[in-house]
């Protein structure tokens, strides 16, 4: 094997141990990682780990990317597992699969939805990782309008929202009436608020059976939306 292919997989799995020690601080001190604090756990100099990632804000970022991409992979692949014209299923096993990877990696998802992290801010490279979930959801809506299942809500919005919206469509959906991604939006944060208060402990001691809260929470979404109920 060439030597610049054992120093390419040396350094590979090198990346790849700096960021499961990062994942465990995540998990006992949250966002509040110190590179010297990894370096100590994996043995090393701190100066070595330089090497591999320049500050505290380049190992966050590649956290925060691969996070991103993992929920959008769950989110993207339970959203196609259903019929495409059964957009509730679809719905429901997207809404599903976001809340699964949530409870699976709570310190990633307090990396990604939790409070900002002090000192640190989130470079373009960030972004379309980040909207891989929301446009996996309101990709659902798109198929609904383009197979003739959903009805178009009446635009009442604000001329300036709608403004807004209308370039955010244009972007992203063309073609998509504002009003109906307003819907869609909508879900997509009230889901998160749904998950984000069973995460940080905001049903503690209110909702004991949380599988059947959230499914009758996220059937709700679904009617705010207008997904059409099974025939």
């Amino acid at each position: 094997m060439p030597a610049s292919s054992i120093r390419a997989r040396v350094r590979a799995e090198m990346l790849d141990e700096i960021k499961a020690v990062a994942r465990r601080h995540l998990a006992t001190d949250g966002a509040n990682l110190s590179l010297r604090a990894v370096a100590r756990d994996m043995g090393m100099v701190s100066s070595a780990i330089y090497r591999y990632f320049p500050s505290r804000d380049d190992l966050l970022t590649t956290l925060i990317i691969e996070s991103y991409d993992a929920l959008g992979d769950a989110v993207e692949d339970a959203a196609a597992a259903p019929d495409r014209l059964d957009l509730r299923a679809r719905w429901q096993a997207a809404c599903r699969a976001a809340r699964a990877w949530a409870l699976a990696h709570p310190a990633e998802y307090a990396l990604l939805y939790g409070s900002p992290v002090p000192g640190y801010a989130a470079p373009q490279d960030t972004v379309l990782p980040a909207q891989r979930p929301p446009l996996a959801l309101v990709g659902i809506l798109r198929d609904g309008l383009a197979d003739g299942r959903l009805t178009v809500p009446a635009d009442d919005l604000p001329t300036r929202l709608h403004d807004d919206l209308t370039e955010l469509a244009d972007m992203f959906f063309p073609g998509m009436p504002p009003a109906l991604l307003a819907r869609g939006m909508a879900g997509w944060t009230q889901l998160f608020g749904l998950i984000s208060f069973e995460l940080f402990g905001r049903l503690n001691g209110t909702v004991t059976h949380r599988d059947a809260y959230f499914d009758h929470q996220v059937g709700l979404l679904a009617d705010l939306i207008g997904l059409p109920r099974p025939e």
